[in-house]
């Protein structure tokens, strides 16, 4: 019987373990945190996005950076797949915008509930608290792994699947890139990818946390158009966050001093007839101060956010706004710019973008081209998707072909 190390009990870590037990290996999994899938518990806010129900060839259009490396993975183990895993063993989901896929409940931990449940009755040995330092090598093989406490594990095969640095809270620290650095392997550089970002101007203490649905961004650099999207934008102390601020994030991989963004807050409505609904307000309130005509435009904690943009005094009265003062409030309504100053950190990031080369893993078997009997799986890889359910995805089949292809050495 073939013995298979993993290193790491996220959603990579723990199916590359069930499917290597399922082809009949013996599985060690070594998860330095007390609990499998801690990161997986707080993922889509709680929700956590499972996958994207969409077609194949637009789920790899959709991972953004190196897809083309994930033909192998995704059509050997389809998002198809694993609905039907996760249906079979008791876990109910449903679609929603997007055709993103979340559990019937809601919840994050019945997503761990069922890949626990996947893997209790497997022949895999759980080893948690325990931090691997290096994977011993003997001659260009992959012999098993040395714990930090000095221990030596021996097996046929390792499979790292330690995830990024995003969210080290959770255990996620990084620390399978040093790994993977010390046998031989190249790390690209490491960036936080769906992220948040820092703006100019910084919204309104009393705009933190207003989450808008319905808006458009679009996101230029050196004043050329580079992306946009439509959808949910929420801000923050620090400037804006969301689905579509975090997709926009991903196309920001230079200097970051050049980039802005212009949202519009009423992209359902073309300027022509923004201006003649506004006119239509202006002209029901022709004696109310300017400030009091927005409340039926606007949420009540943007007003005073856009009174200021626009430059128009709060309390002058309407009909003494001139059309030039119109065109500013239309402008700050559909042309808002707000200036990027940075990215938000890589430990509020949901994926870290970068990672082990590509070049140096077969992808057809996840398995190293420099060491023999060593495999990667997940986030670790330098592979990332858009927000959407795609990189949970990535995780699930890297691990996937990882795991069936380890007892093959």
């Amino acid at each position: 019987m073939s013995k298979v190390i993993v290193i790491g009990g996220g959603p990579a870590g723990i199916m590359a373990a069930y499917f290597a037990s399922q082809a009949g290996a013996e599985v060690i999994l070594i998860e330095k945190n007390k609990m499998l899938g801690k990161k997986l518990r707080i993922t889509g806010k709680g929700r956590c996005n499972i996958t994207n129900a969409c077609d194949l060839e637009d789920f790899i259009s959709n991972i953004y950076h190196n897809g083309s490396f994930m033909y192998s993975s995704l059509y050997s183990f389809t998002n198809d797949d694993l609905i039907n895993l996760f249906e079979k063993n008791g876990l109910k989901v449903k679609i929603e915008r997007g055709k993103r896929v979340f559990p019937m409940s809601d919840k994050a931990i019945d997503v761990v509930n069922t890949l626990e449940k996947l893997i209790c009755n497997e022949n895999i040995e759980i080893i948690f608290g325990k931090k691997v330092k290096s994977i011993i090598i003997e001659g260009k093989l992959a012999k098993g792994v040395i714990l930090r406490d000095g221990k030596k594990i021996y097996s046929d095969a390792v499979i790292l699947a330690t995830g990024g640095k995003s969210y080290p809270l959770t255990g996620s620290t990084g620390d399978g890139y040093d790994i993977a650095k010390k046998c031989g392997h190249t790390i690209t550089e490491l960036k936080p990818a769906l992220v948040g970002m820092n703006t100019k101007p910084i919204p309104k203490s009393e705009m933190v946390g207003l989450l808008l649905k319905n808006v458009s961004i679009a996101l230029y650099r050196n004043g050329k158009k580079v992306y946009e999207d439509f959808g949910e934008l929420e801000f923050r102390d620090y400037g804006i966050d969301g689905a579509i601020v975090k997709s926009a994030s991903c196309y920001m991989r230079e200097d970051r001093s050049d980039y802005k963004i212009i949202l519009d807050l009423k992209p359902a409505l073309d300027e022509k007839k923004l201006d003649n609904r506004i006119q239509r307000d202006f002209r029901e309130m022709n004696n109310k101060f300017f400030r009091e005509t927005l409340r039926k435009l606007l949420p009540a904690k943007m007003i005073d956010f856009i009174i200021e943009y626009s430059g128009i005094e709060p309390d002058k009265i309407v009909h003494q706004i001139t059309k030039e003062e119109r065109k500013r409030l239309l402008n700050a309504i559909k042309n808002m710019e707000l200036v990027i100053e940075s990215l938000r950190p890589i430990d509020e990031a949901i994926v870290t973008s970068g990672g082990v080369s590509i070049k140096e893993i077969n992808p057809s078997t996840m398995e190293s081209k420099i060491i023999e009997g060593l495999f990667f799986a997940g986030e670790l890889i330098d592979v990332d998707g858009y927000t959407g359910g795609y990189n949970l995805q990535i995780a699930f089949s890297t691990g996937y072909i990882a795991g069936i292809n380890s007892i093959k050495i």
